[in-house]
């Protein structure tokens, strides 16, 4: 799934090529995703100006509130979902369920899955949307810090990994980064939230705060379907210390690096440095 570091990464690459310019239309090929596709939405869009891309946890942001009528596009990318620029005589392949239409290109939403989503939202306020008025903490904001993870989990009794994912707390922690991190501060991701001294969370909230930062500069991880909008893939994943490597020596402390399953998803960590 695109995480904080493929959704910025996203929103990169695309700025230089859409902000400012106008959009044409939009072609829109399947009525649903995760929610209905807003009816209309290429009259709705025809003439409207892309001022700026912005990121709220893993929601892309398209501000075109500067004409009459105009608003936010918002755009979630799912489990599987990519955006590519395109020319305009590319032909579609099967998964591509929406074009948005440029003078001289096309931002093309691809979701094998279909669980994205692309909402439209008017007004200036756009945090006021449903899907994003529940979201917690940008891990890379002024606010994330050791002190305030350490006040946001007193009455957290379950295990930390697990709550680095929820989206309600902290927006965009993956599974890669939340493994990653706890190797890097050197935390067990089985000790319980409230079970973390401040001076711990601190260290915590640097390493997510360095994890994301060196994943945005390696350009994401590509797992499975992510790609870039040029179509080049990140290699973040290429580089872990722990994901992804099961029965294999730890490179801090030369212990062997062992998988369990947390809510579902696989945790890799260190039990010799991680405790």
């Amino acid at each position: 799934m695109p995480e904080l570091p493929e959704v910025e990464v996203s929103r990169q690459g695309l700025l230089p090529y859409l902000s400012g310019e106008c959009i044409v239309g939009a072609v829109v090929r399947t009525p649903k995703l995760r929610h209905e596709i807003p009816a209309g939405l290429g009259s709705r869009l025809a003439g409207l100006r892309v001022d700026a891309i912005l990121r709220r946890g893993k929601y892309l942001l398209f501000d075109c509130q500067s004409h009459a009528g105009g608003g936010w596009l918002i755009l979630h990318l799912g489990m599987s979902g990519s955006l590519r620029l395109v020319p305009p005589d590319t032909p579609a392949r099967p998964h591509d369920h929406v074009d948005l239409l440029f003078a001289g290109t096309v931002l093309r939403l691809r979701d094998p899955r279909r669980f994205g989503a692309l909402l439209w939202h008017e007004g200036a306020a756009v945090d006021t949307h449903p899907a994003l008025l529940a979201l917690g903490i940008e891990p890379l904001s002024d606010g994330f810090d050791g002190d305030w993870l350490y006040a946001a989990t007193r009455r957290r009794h379950g295990p930390i990994k697990p709550l680095l994912m929820d989206g309600h707390l902290v927006v965009g922690i993956g599974n890669i980064y939340a493994v990653e991190s706890l190797h890097q501060a050197g935390i067990s991701p089985r000790r319980a939230a409230d079970r973390i001294c401040c001076e711990r969370y601190r260290g915590l909230a640097e390493a997510i705060r360095s994890t994301l930062q060196t994943s945005i500069a390696a350009g994401g991880s590509s797992v499975r379907d992510y790609v870039h909008s040029d179509g080049g893939a990140g290699c973040f994943q290429l580089s872990c210390a722990v994901y992804g490597r099961a029965g294999e020596a730890c490179p801090r402390c030369a212990g062997t690096v062992r998988v369990i399953r947390q809510a579902g998803r696989s945790t890799f960590y260190c039990p010799r440095c991680q405790n």
